[in-house]
């Protein structure tokens, strides 16, 4: 929902921050790779019941990912590669999270409630894993209700008392679930749409700028016009010879009936 709804709002507010990072040497991929380790913090926080510690080291996580596409932006640095290890250390931070969340469980006797953190973990990354193959065969996949920010929020949420932890844990199931359910509804519809053909996606790659149509057709109109004065200029030619011939012909045959 943020990354869709609400991405240019965000992105306005962290464009300052990242500028501010970045001019003191703070880099993308060092967020990142901070990020993963406070998450690794976090993740050891929920699994020794130390909640009130986990939810400042989920904070401090969430503001590194938040942050480092700002910094990115900021010194012009985008690319491939950090996209691909931001997504990979995403993918990490969920299983720790959620395996510290299952060890929590473990050691306090919950019986088979402790599957509980792998299964939101299975949906997570079914939406994910979602988005990615739809987006490799040219099918826009972003939002739904229940994306990585919101998540993380409910997490917190969670942590937040003992006494709601498992609850909590089953309204981000659930709703993980429903954003599973409605991103693969969204993909199956637009996948079955008609595939545009070859000369059309030639053409949506190829678009002529703004005012091209007018300067090709100044150019035409040139281009016959120069070559209306050069024809022109052959048959005058072309005429003056044909005259000149005539008038020495017509002039031998007058000097020969003298």
């Amino acid at each position: 929902m943020f990354d869709g709804r609400f991405r240019k709002t965000v992105d306005r507010t962290t464009e300052p921050v990242g500028r501010a990072l970045q001019r003191a040497g703070v880099t993308a991929d060092v967020l990142t790779a901070t990020g993963l380790l406070s998450a690794t913090g976090a993740a050891v926080a929920i699994a020794v019941g130390m909640f009130p510690l986990a939810i400042g080291l989920l904070i401090l996580t969430g503001a590194h990912d938040l942050f480092d596409g700002a910094v990115a932006k900021a010194s012009g640095t985008t690319s491939v590669r950090g996209a691909f290890f931001d997504s990979v250390t995403d993918r990490i931070t969920d299983a720790l999270l959620l395996g510290g969340a299952a060890w929590y469980l473990l050691d306090h006797g919950a019986g088979h409630i402790v599957l509980l953190p792998f299964a939101i973990l299975a949906v997570t990354f079914l939406v994910s894993y979602q988005r990615a193959k739809a987006e490799s065969l040219g099918i826009p996949a972003k939002g739904g209700l229940m994306e990585r920010a919101e998540r993380m929020i409910v997490l917190g949420v969670a942590l937040l008392s003992t006494a709601i932890f498992v609850p909590v844990l089953w309204v981000l199931l659930g709703l993980t679930t429903m954003t599973a359910i409605g991103r693969f509804q969204r993909i199956w519809v637009a996948a079955g749409r008609p595939a545009r053909t070859a000369r059309s996606r030639r053409r949506s790659f190829v678009r002529r700028p703004e005012g091209a149509g007018a300067k090709m057709q100044d150019r035409s109109q040139a281009a016959m016009l120069r070559w209306r004065t050069a024809r022109d200029e052959v048959r005058t030619r072309a005429l003056g010879r044909r005259q000149a011939r005539e008038h020495r012909r017509s002039d031998r045959s007058h000097r020969g009936g003298a």
